[in-house]
């Protein structure tokens, strides 16, 4: 009977994020460690390896395949009301203790997530773009575990996705180098990092470095993608205003426009020993991003619980554009060009061109296909 590593290592291809060091070593350069990889050697993520002087990288199977409201990813200005065909593999170059997705990210890593291996579904990435197809689905999603580790395959369905007119989002720990993005590109519409602390040393124990993810936002921006910030707002960890301010500011320093969310913990994995974060922690964290020039600010994870948090407002005259309570949008009314209907205040985001055909009060949970 084959191995989890046996089974994943047979479902691969050669590489195109990678750089020849020498005859037989080679660097990757799908996220920003940059692994040196020799011959019979693993990249961090262990899902990236050497065989004899070819990087062989994952391809031809998900781990994860369900339909997601994409305010599930979360995306607050991406086509809201809209369905997303997510779709994860094995793997990550992180080794966050309360990741919520451990059993696919960590596979490889945790002896405990051996059991995944029932999870490998081959499929091709043209069965993919049909799966989305028969269910009237126009958003591609790579997520679940890192996608940066997996793009050659991410790329290989967006290609096919962009054929069928099809939107495409990463949602992503932000450890990205600019060849990955620089890939990415002329098939990615829409990109979601994480921002876990604001701390080097926080990062360090989860398997990064702040800098680079730093450097991640301000690329992604650059780039012309469209932008969405994540902290999950974790007790003792993350949650010290000091730090949420320094978050804040950054991500204004970048733009006011890119929407920050502000998320709560449930305890998980390695760090089951944490309270959940609580509606007035994340009421604090939106005020300080609000105080720091942010113009979109939103909390999660706990719907029905943070009020006004969960809605998208016009920051020119407050007009209330879109009414969320959980991942079910209840009224839309930004224009077709995304202004405000009142002031005509331009509305950074990706828009439904018909604005009447938003889907309101959607089912809002995920479905499995």
């Amino acid at each position: 009977m084959l191995t989890v590593q046996q089974k994943l290592d047979k479902l691969t291809t050669a590489a195109s994020l990678v750089e020849k060091v020498d005859e037989k070593t080679l660097r990757c350069t799908a996220c920003a460690h940059r692994c040196l990889i020799k011959p019979g050697r693993r990249g961090i993520c262990q899902v990236r390896f050497n065989q004899d002087g070819e990087l062989r990288v994952p391809w031809g199977y998900v781990a994860a395949l369900q339909i997601d409201p994409v305010e599930k990813k979360p995306f607050s200005h991406f086509l809201p009301g809209s369905d997303a065909l997510s779709f994860g593999m094995f793997g990550c170059d992180f080794h966050c203790g309360y990741c919520q997705n451990w059993l696919t990210s960590q596979t490889l890593r945790d002896p405990r997530s051996n059991y995944s291996a029932a999870y490998i579904r081959e499929v091709t990435p043209e069965e993919i773009i049909q799966t989305a197809k028969r269910n009237n689905v126009s958003v591609l999603v790579s997520t679940y575990n890192e996608p940066l580790i997996t793009t050659e395959w991410a790329i290989s369905i967006f290609k096919l996705g962009k054929q069928e007119s099809m939107s495409c989002a990463y949602v992503s720990n932000g450890n990205a180098t600019k060849e990955a993005i620089q890939a990415l590109l002329p098939y990615l519409n829409a990109y979601k990092i994480d921002l876990k602390s604001m701390n080097d040393k926080n990062y360090r124990q989860l398997g990064g470095v702040l800098q680079h993810v730093l450097d991640s936002i301000k690329i992604v921006h650059e780039a012309g993608l469209w932008l969405e910030v994540v902290t999950l707002v974790v007790p003792g960890f993350n949650d010290n205003p000091a730090e949420l301010w320094d978050a804040a500011r950054y991500i204004a320093s970048i733009s006011p426009d890119i929407p920050w969310h502000v998320t709560a913990y449930h305890p998980d994995y390695r760090m089951a020993d944490r309270a959940n974060t609580s509606a007035r922690s994340l009421q604090t964290a939106a005020d300080i991003g609000q105080e720091a020039g942010l113009n979109y600010v939103y909390a999660g994870n706990i719907p029905g619980r943070v009020g006004s948090l969960e809605n998208t407002y016009c920051p020119q005259c407050a007009t209330l554009l879109i009414e969320r309570i959980g991942y079910v949008v209840h009224s839309y009314h930004i224009t077709a060009d995304g202004c405000c209907p009142k002031c005509q205040h331009s509305i950074p985001g990706i828009w439904p061109q018909n604005p009447a055909s938003t889907r309101l009060d959607g089912w809002g949970l995920p479905r499995a296909v």
